[in-house]
């Protein structure tokens, strides 16, 4: 059985991942679990995006509208083999791991 998650920025399907507030001003990125290379969770700290709101600081990472995250600690980036990588923030870290690991390895 493949369980669901979602949060007011994140919602995994049986499918897919799907980014609100990803583009501006609120658009939505859809990671189909197909296309998903990778998933690492990161502690976040000061070089590792907990005061990012929305965007970047490295144009390696792009990181979803989250206006919350400077209250988070753990954050997710997204390879699909892009040379950017997407940094979201769910609400229920370990709920999202759970969910998403049914499709792919999170390192």
């Amino acid at each position: 059985m493949v369980g669901t998650y979602r949060d007011r920025w994140i919602e995994c399907t049986p499918h897919e991942i799907r980014v609100r507030g990803y583009y501006f001003p609120w658009g939505t990125k859809v990671f189909p679990y197909s296309r998903i290379r990778a998933v690492r969770r990161l502690r976040l700290d000061l070089l590792h995006g907990k005061w990012r709101i929305w965007g970047t600081g490295n144009p390696r990472y792009w990181a979803s509208l989250d206006p919350s995250r400077p209250r988070k600690q753990v954050g997710f980036l997204i390879d699909v083999g892009r040379p950017v990588q997407a940094l979201v923030t769910p609400d229920d870290a370990a709920a999202f791991a759970t969910v998403v690991g049914q499709h792919v390895d999170i390192v």
